[in-house]
């Protein structure tokens, strides 16, 4: 099952290759996020003349950038999924998905392959986010200010998150895809999902303007749980403001995953299993 896994894995992985178009594509939206919305989108210019004042709003970062640019490293982590479930509608209706299915490979593989080839860009973009915001400080713009210790353990923290939330989203969106046959059913299944999920989160918006039930919802969403993790990390006067270690927002994160993970196994199993 394992070269199987890593066969397929690899045609994923070409193909990806052989479509530069999207990787310009996916590389641009990172930085159009970061110049136009991220810079205009500054609510600490509202605290100019004492940012102080500002940062229990944004749970202890030192700028609201700071905050936003942890928050858009799960942000792109998660968009960055989105076209995967896409995929396989489109492997159905051209017949590769058949052909693949009536091979010796398990759907366990079938699956596991896009699932692992699809972390790629979403892991990939998330970390070019957190470069590219940092790099912005030197150039005159707001940037990334990091203002704690960012050792071996914080680090492989954050690599946990943003890999957890990519298998997750990458889960779901590939749960719905074998589920659905029609790609317009499909974008419109996962627009329906995915802008509630970003804009219930604490990923762009100061924690301290949210109202409170919105406030409960964001503490139990994955993305909340996944930036938390970069923000704990990220920023030494962030801890006062969460009531848990980085450790526990990951086991959280992780029980979201598996449940996704779960559901997709299970649909993919069906959606391949050969027809009576």
């Amino acid at each position: 099952m394992i070269r199987e896994t890593l066969a397929l894995t690899r045609r994923e992985l070409l193909r990806l290759g052989r479509n530069p178009q999207a990787i310009v594509t996916s590389l641009l939206l990172p930085i159009l996020y970061l110049l136009l919305f991220g810079q205009a989108l500054n609510f600490g210019r509202l605290f100019s003349s004492n940012p102080a004042e500002f940062v229990p709003y944004v749970n202890g970062a030192p700028t609201y950038f700071s905050y936003f640019a942890a928050g858009m490293a799960g942000f792109v982590a998660v968009t960055a999924t989105l076209f995967i479930g896409a995929n396989v509608i489109f492997d159905r209706l051209f017949g590769v998905l058949k052909r693949i299915a009536s091979t010796p490979a398990s759907a366990i593989s079938i699956f596991g392959s896009r699932l692992l080839a699809g972390l790629v860009q979403p892991v990939g973009l998330a970390f070019l986010v957190l470069g590219l915001a940092v790099a912005l400080g030197p150039l005159g713009l707001s940037g990334l200010h990091v203002t704690a210790s960012v050792g071996v353990v914080a680090a492989g923290e954050i690599l946990l998150a943003i890999v957890i939330l990519s298998v997750m989203f990458a889960s779901l969106f590939l749960a719905i895809g074998f589920s659905v046959e029609q790609p317009q059913t499909y974008f419109a299944v996962v627009n329906a999902i995915n802008l509630p999920v970003l804009l219930t989160s604490a990923a762009l918006y100061p924690w301290g303007i949210l109202p409170g039930w919105m406030q409960v919802i964001a503490s139990y969403n994955p993305i909340t749980l996944a930036v938390t993790v970069l923000r704990l990390d990220l920023f030494s006067g962030a801890a006062a403001y969460y009531p848990y270690s980085a450790g526990i927002y990951l086991l959280g994160l992780l029980g979201w995953a598996a449940a996704m993970i779960l559901l997709a196994t299970l649909l993919a199993r069906r959606a391949l299993a050969p027809r009576q």
